[in-house]
């Protein structure tokens, strides 16, 4: 593919999914009220419009047709009224279209991941027809008359080419729509699809599969269905009124070689009037893009990977602002030039910070995105499981990295998948019976501080029982201490391990032992914890923690010996002196101390990492408590530098060899004076040294 080509995909997949982001938003605020809009009606109109059109541009021709049917379904429904339908109709519809977000969006995976579409759509395009065949009062039952009526004018079949087959008792004359391109191979799809309803039939021409100059033939003089009985002639015809393309079809006596007069249209609601009303649909929708002009003119797309080196070269700018800043040759200099460059050298600051802020700011987006798609998720598991839960979200506002988002959609999909399954009440009776309000609810907030978003996801539901964690575990052998050593916390915590599960049976959504885990291990990956809270009768509370970039972080450097390292501010929660005496062993002989009426190991950096530190007693050094989810523990390092902001840079790729990652070091950031500086991964750093002993 050239760039031309690989451009023109990639916004494809953008606004494509735009639109079907756009679409799942609406169907979920109108499902909540049980109706469509006008103004949605009109706008899923224009979507599909948009999605048919591009996706044929782009020779994506089964998104096209999808696209193109529920574009027809709209028409009708926009001509004749919404409230024109049921409420019964109007849930047949939601349902529907939910089933058609979802084939489009699993056609854009496959283009996404490169592999070839499947071009037999014709299952899924006839439900959309059957179901416009229902609200139009077109069913093919009431199609009978029409056939009766035509029997009685009958025009001669002498000037009509019929196939030479001696069997055959009736023929069913089908022409395609015009210009739909490869006419022989449509046709074929319709052979296919008559012959999986078991017929017995023969089509003409033959060799319309394997021949592409059949496609002038058809084009020109349509093709045959040759039948034995009136009665798979008669099926044959229903199965045509749910195929695409077929402009019409007609009904040939062979014996008598007379024909229907009468050419009855395929489709008849769903192809020929949106024909009729092409140019006004496009006026008016060119009309609205035209106001909406301005607007689309202020935003545009940007690689993410241009992003990245724009950051890449902002952290430089401040890495070198600061390398000169603090030259050792500046206090050569005479007072007076020395401060003209420190003036200057402010205003440079102050302008590198401004710099450095914007370009941190074009990589930050609203989650909004991915809360709206917990949306989808409780609705399908509210139909599915038979629970009434309501979503309440908070903050959706709330800005984090690009990278961010990204990497927290999988742990968000399975933390509300786990609450709407484990948590809250099977029943509206059980919940009632708990003094519980019979609709359950599930809150879903984001809110940020100055280093890291924080995400919340909240049930009103059971809650966890400590006790029966543990005897799960127990049952299941992943306990790695003993019962009576596990607090609440690390009781709950319990969940994320790998292969645990609750459930006795598997099902569509829990039982198999993955998933918490996975929420973990992603989190980690982006350098975020999650904590579990929950109280039996009331509920549970998973609260994750996520920097807000990735690229720009807060620190405390520190030294031990000559080396620097700098942990991140959010993993420190307190940096103390400790005597001798305060200082316990465990039954390993490993150092221990008391804060907060809790003991901790201790971490001597120095000979953790084989340095040679200024001190090797404790009284001398300094002792900093740190935290990375459910684990803590106390670093011991020389001296306390102080708190910067680093800009952290990826370990060179010739390093991945060594797992630098499980031996606590996360990556590095080079300082003003040129010397680079290690960033320790406390999660690593404690797992590495304490539960590897």
């Amino acid at each position: 593919m050239d760039s031309t080509m690989e451009g023109m995909l990639d916004t494809y997949l953008l606004e494509t999914e735009a639109l079907l982001d756009k679409l799942d938003e609406m169907l979920i605020a109108d499902e909540k009220v049980g109706d469509f809009s006008t103004d949605d009606v009109n706008e899923i109109f224009r979507i599909m419009h948009t999605i048919k059109g591009s996706s044929a541009m782009m020779e994506f021709t089964p998104l096209s047709n999808i696209a193109h049917h529920i574009e027809d379904m709209f028409f009708f429904i926009r001509d004749k009224g919404i409230d024109s339908l049921s409420g019964d109709q109007k849930s047949e519809l939601f349902d529907l279209m939910f089933r058609s977000e979802d084939f489009l969006r699993s056609g854009l995976e496959k283009v996404k991941a490169g592999e070839e579409l499947d071009n037999n759509v014709e299952e899924f395009a006839g439900s959309i027809n059957a179901f416009l065949a229902k609200i139009s009062g077109k069913a093919p039952a009431d199609s009978a008359p029409v056939v009766e009526a035509a029997d009685s004018t009958k025009a001669s079949g002498e000037n009509r080419n019929l196939p030479k087959d001696d069997k055959a008792k009736k023929f069913i004359h089908v022409f395609l729509d015009e210009g739909i391109g490869m006419e022989n191979l449509r046709a074929f799809m319709i052979v296919n699809a008559i012959k999986e309803f078991d017929l017995e039939f023969r089509y003409y021409p033959a060799d319309m599969d394997s021949n592409p100059e059949t496609a002038q033939t058809i084009i020109d003089e349509g093709f045959f269905l040759a039948f034995d009985s009136d009665e798979d002639c008669e099926k044959g015809e229903k199965i045509l009124r749910e195929q695409s393309h077929i402009l019409s079809y007609e009904p040939v006596e062979a014996t008598k070689a007379e024909a229907k007069a009468e050419v009855k249209s395929a489709n008849t609601e769903s192809s020929s009037a949106p024909k009729a009303s092409k140019e006004p649909a496009a006026a008016q929708q060119t009309a609205q893009q035209k106001a909406a002009a301005p607007v689309k003119q202020s935003l545009i797309s940007v690689n993410l990977q241009k992003l990245d080196s724009l950051n890449d070269l902002v952290g430089e700018i401040v890495i070198t602002e600061s390398m000169v800043t603090s030259s050792p040759v500046l206090r050569m200099l005479p007072q007076e030039s020395l401060d003209n460059f420190m003036k200057s050298a402010r205003q440079l600051r102050k302008l590198t910070d401004d710099l450095q802020d914007i370009a941190m700011s074009l990589r930050m987006v609203s989650i909004s995105g991915v809360f709206q798609k917990m949306n989808r998720i409780v609705r399908d598991m509210k139909q599915k499981l038979g629970k009434d839960v309501k979503l309440t979200i908070i903050g959706e506002d709330t800005e984090v990295d690009k990278t961010i988002v990204d990497s927290i959609q999988d742990p968000l999909m399975h933390i509300v998948r786990n609450s709407m399954d484990h948590g809250i009440e099977e029943t509206k009776e059980e919940r009632i019976a708990a003094g519980k309000d019979s609709q359950g609810e599930l809150i879903l907030s984001a809110s940020h501080t100055s280093s890291e978003v924080i995400i919340t996801v909240q049930d009103d539901g059971y809650g966890m029982d400590p006790e029966k964690l543990l005897d799960k575990a127990e049952e299941k052998g992943i306990l790695y201490k003993p019962r009576s050593e596990y607090s609440k916390k690390e009781a709950l915590g319990l969940i994320m391990l790998p292969g645990f599960s609750t459930n006795t049976a598997v099902t569509e959504f829990s039982g198999r032992g993955v998933g918490m885990d996975v929420v973990k291990k992603n989190l980690e990956s982006v350098g975020g914890t999650i904590s579990i809270s929950s109280e039996i009768g009331k509920g549970s509370t998973f609260t994750m923690k996520i920097p807000l970039t990735l690229a720009i972080m807060d620190g405390m450097k520190v030294n031990v010996g000559d080396t620097i390292f700098t942990i991140p501010i959010v993993n420190i929660r307190q940096s103390f002196k400790v005597d001798d005496s305060e200082v316990v062993f465990d039954e390993n002989g490993n150092e221990m101390v008391k804060r907060m009426d809790v003991f901790y190991p201790i971490i001597r950096l120095n000979n953790f990492y084989g340095i040679e530190g200024k001190y090797t007693e404790l009284q001398d050094g300094v002792l900093i408590w740190v935290e990375a989810g459910d684990k803590s523990c106390c670093l011991f390092v020389d001296d306390l530098i102080g708190e910067q902001q680093v800009v952290v840079k990826p370990l060179p790729a010739y390093f991945n060899v060594y797992d630098l990652k499980s031996s606590g070091i996360n990556g590095c950031s080079i300082l003003g004076d040129g010397n680079i500086c290690i960033i320790l991964d406390v999660l690593g750093l404690y797992s590495q040294a304490i539960e590897n002993i």
